[in-house]
């Protein structure tokens, strides 16, 4: 099969354990015999099957590349690949520059496209983003989008998930770019309830992000932790305002139990962060972007991986990455439990940091190796190995329906 994969975040020029899992899934698609050619914002690609397109060598938003116009990209893409109706299938993550493209050439082609939706852009803006720049945001992206694409679906405002116009506005983006497609993917169900409840009306499989295998090949151990001991936990993702860090930071300042918190990332909130562990005299360690490969080493010798957002995280890939070296996770949004096994975490009971701590203190040392044990029994479903499978069975079904 000959597939084009068109996304706006891909390592090493875009951040996040997304680009990575897209990584894996084109290695795993290329280990099975398929070719594969993925177009990204970025510069000079030298990884095989990798082209970059023009993109802008300023302008960033949270630290990734963004792409030209779509039109500038489609230009780009045509001249480089005049053969591009020789595809099979079009696979396109996000709903920027960049995959607006992808979504257009494959139209433009007659060409089978599949959809992944990967994130919660409602909340990223409305958190980030002060009033009334928000809305104003919101409503540029989603005129230009609509200049891009047609939109056919009107979200209003309502109480499920768009109580704010900002919020709407962005719903609106995404289903509409979601409608686009033969066949919508999103890597867990609640998530795909949501874009149902907007009016999606294309059919929508879940396929869940990947780890790769040669991440996570050796073997973990058990984790266990004594009576007493310290609790070894490790944050894993941006250290930005809707990941939430300052409420578990919160939370550990009064955490009776005797803890050390490792921070691997950046972020928006990071420079806070670190003068409230300062200011509060917490044993937490800062670290900024770190190779995987260390991150790793230090899941391996921690007892709980913790994410805090709050209906925030369609699938974090920091779950996932504890799952596959048998780390217990600690969270507080209650969509989370579909992506882990049942009896791998310890869940508060609320968002607000006395209830992150309640959760904390209250967790029994004997607990981190029952938790643990589970995860290791699970580990190999989230292997990106296993999911390519999954995937190509949605391709088959897209390229089926679209004749």
């Amino acid at each position: 099969m000959k597939i084009a994969i068109f996304t706006d975040v891909y390592a090493p020029w875009g951040n996040g354990g997304i680009a990575s899992s897209i990584r894996a899934q084109k290695s795993e698609l290329e280990k099975l015999g398929h070719e594969v050619v993925l177009f990204c914002p970025g510069f000079n690609a030298r990884e095989k099957g990798v082209v970059t397109v023009p993109s802008h060598k300023k302008l960033r938003i949270s630290g990734s590349v963004i792409a030209k116009r779509p039109s500038v990209v489609e230009d780009f893409v045509l001249e480089k690949f005049p053969d591009f109706a020789s595809f099979d299938v079009v696979h396109v993550h996000y709903e920027a520059s960049c995959s607006i493209a992808g979504v257009r050439l494959a139209q433009k082609f007659n060409l089978p496209l599949v959809q992944t939706q990967h994130g919660r852009e409602d909340v990223a803006i409305e958190v980030n983003m002060p009033h009334p720049i928000k809305l104003l945001t919101a409503g540029a992206l989603n005129f230009a989008h609509g200049r891009c694409l047609p939109h056919t679906i009107k979200v209003k405002r309502d109480k499920f998930q768009a109580p704010t116009l900002t919020r709407a506005q962005m719903w609106n983006l995404v289903v509409n770019h979601a409608e686009q497609a033969d066949i919508v993917i999103t890597p867990s169900r609640h998530f795909a309830r949501k874009i149902e409840h907007y009016g999606v009306t294309k059919p929508i499989m879940i396929v869940s992000n990947g780890i790769p295998e040669e991440l996570v090949a050796a073997e973990f151990p058990v984790r266990e932790l004594e009576d007493g001991g310290v609790l070894k936990i490790v944050w894993n993702c941006r250290v930005s305002k809707e990941k939430r860090i300052m409420p578990l930071l919160e939370a550990l300042k009064n955490l009776k139990r005797p803890y050390v918190l490792h921070v691997y990332g950046n972020g928006n909130n990071l420079k806070k962060a670190r003068k409230y562990a300062e200011r509060h005299g917490l044993k937490v360690k800062f670290y900024g972007e770190t190779d995987r490969a260390k991150i790793i080493k230090r899941m391996s010798e921690a007892h709980l991986s913790a994410t805090v957002s709050y209906n925030f995280d369609v699938q974090p890939m920091t779950l996932l990455e504890a799952e596959a070296t048998g780390l217990p996770v600690f969270f507080c949004d209650p969509c989370m439990r579909e992506i882990v096994p049942a009896g791998s975490f310890v869940m508060a009971d609320g968002a607000e940091a006395v209830a992150l701590e309640m959760a904390l203190d209250n967790l029994e040392a004997a607990d981190i190796a029952k938790m643990s044990k589970k995860m290791l029994a699970h580990r190999e479903e989230v292997l990106q190995s296993k999911q390519v499978k999954r995937l190509l069975e949605v391709y088959n079904m897209a390229i089926k329906m679209h004749k």
